[in-house]
């Protein structure tokens, strides 16, 4: 039976990030036309794209630029049926350091996209929330009806763009939808993240310890197929809230430390672990739980996960391992989610 993205043109940004690159290589096993937008460097390097093989590079046209550039953004939305907006400055610690920098690339970027897309009369624009716009959670589970809580400029910057959204959905009638996914991981997540962070230093034989930050608060967790569910559902789904964030999250909440003893026990490690104090945020920066109410998402496109968080974890070790045998680590940058 043919996909229903089958032949559709498809423009993903952020392309060459971690959830962004699993999103391409679906929909290019969906049939659909897809142009994948990588940050523009002067690497020669369209991120995880690079290592995505012939099959699905030979499948997608792969077009380098920024965001920030209103005209290269219109130009590249020209012809486009649906928009999957990923492209996005997503280190919170940098944040701390380059909040500039987020408010150009979160909020302008994400303004250059909802103008390109109704200037070109694109069918659906599916913009990139995150979790971190709620902050620590006021009453649990959190339904999209719960404040958002700037507790970090990337947080803040996000929020501005989810209005930027909402704004165009409003005022000119844009058809974008706000998908707002809790915690994702899985292979090709930088280690500027919590998971791979102890992945990482609970395989690689050079660690002798593992150190980590904070270990009280509680996060959802979603693997990276499901998240990249999430988001093909939502694309073509029928009778969307326009301008309306979607919460995507398992509804199971743990602990990091918690999280930390599962990845021991299924990697069969001794390591001790370290708190390290640098690797705290700031005391009212930190958010201490999140945990999803996707009812709204549900009822809309039947979507729920299907991988529990030791299936995604072995996923993502299995993963991790070969890294270390062929030295390919890398440390992929803050740009692109």
């Amino acid at each position: 039976m043919p996909s229903d993205y089958a032949g559709r043109k498809i423009l993903v940004t952020g392309a060459d990030g971690f959830i962004g690159s699993h999103l391409v290589e679906s929909l290019v096993g969906e049939g659909s036309d897809v142009t994948a937008l990588a940050h523009y460097n002067s690497f020669d390097s369209c991120g995880w794209l690079d290592e995505l093989g012939a099959p699905v590079l030979d499948g997608i046209r792969v077009a380098r630029g920024d965001v920030r550039d209103r005209n290269f953004v219109f130009d590249l939305v020209d012809g486009q049926e649906v928009v999957f907006h990923l492209a996005a400055l997503i280190g919170i610690p940098y944040s701390y350091s380059a909040p500039q920098s987020y408010t150009d690339v979160n909020i302008t970027g994400t303004l250059n996209v909802m103008d390109a897309a109704r200037n070109k009369g694109v069918s659906r624009v599916v913009h990139t929330s995150t979790s971190e716009v709620y902050g620590t959670a006021l009453y649990e589970p959190i339904d999209e009806k719960h404040p958002l809580q700037a507790q970090s400029p990337y947080a803040a910057s996000k929020i501005g763009a989810d209005m930027m959204a909402l704004a165009y959905a409003n005022s000119f009638d844009l058809p974008v939808v706000v998908l707002r996914p809790f915690n994702t991981f899985g292979p090709r997540q930088s280690e500027r993240e919590v998971i791979p962070t102890i992945v990482r230093q609970v395989l690689d034989p050079s660690c002798s310890e593992i150190q980590i930050g904070d270990d009280t608060p509680r996060r959802d967790f979603s693997f990276v197929q499901d998240t990249v569910a999430a988001f093909l559902s939502i694309g073509l789904a029928d009778n969307p809230e326009w301008g309306g964030p979607y919460n995507a999250g398992s509804g199971r909440a743990v602990t990091i430390a918690a999280l930390i003893d599962e990845i021991l026990a299924l990697t069969d490690c001794s390591k001790a672990v370290q708190v390290a104090a640098d690797r705290f945020r700031p005391e009212r920066s930190e958010v201490g739980a999140l945990l999803a109410d996707a009812d709204r998402f549900r009822d809309l496109t039947g979507w729920k996960p299907k991988f529990d968080l030791r299936a995604g974890l072995l996923e993502t070790i299995d993963w991790w391992r070969p890294r270390f045998e062929k030295n390919l680590i890398r440390r992929s940058s803050s740009f692109s989610i």
